[in-house]
This record gives structure tokens, sequence and C-alpha cells, in this order.
């Protein structure tokens, strides 16, 4: 299981996160902020559950892309 979250209102909107895993963030045409896909806002905090291990590595190189380390990924 692959656990990602992601504070959307830091989003500086550099796309790195859409770049690296578009399968799972795409760049708002609205305010140009990063959006978790199938997602919803809890406290400013979005979060994917997807039991797909091979989610981890794109996701990862995306959390550790973002320049305001707004993105969390852990595999439990």
């Amino acid at each position: 299981m692959v656990i990602i979250t992601l504070q959307r209102d830091k989003c500086i909107g550099c796309n790195y996160c859409a770049e690296f895993a578009p399968e799972y963030f795409r760049m708002s045409k609205k305010d140009g902020k990063s959006v978790l896909l199938k997602t919803e806002n809890k406290k400013g905090f979005y979060t994917l559950k997807i039991p797909n291990p091979e989610a981890f590595e794109p996701c990862d190189k995306a959390a550790k892309a973002c320049p305001v380390k707004i993105i969390s990924v852990k595999e439990i």
C-alpha cells in the first residue's frame, strides 16, 4: 500500500510532480497548482491510498523533486 499526501495550498506550481508521476498528479488550469487525482480536501491535505506498490517510485521522485516539500509518500 502506498499513501500519498499533498498540501495543495502551499504549492508554487513548479510542475515537477506532474512530470515525474503524471498518473497521479496534474496541474490545475484554474490556479496553476498541483492536483492529486481522485482525492478530496481534508483540512488542507489531499490523501490517496494506492494498493499498487509500483506507484511508490514515481511518486517518491515527485516528492523529492518538490522544492517546497509538500508531498509525502509512504509505503506500508
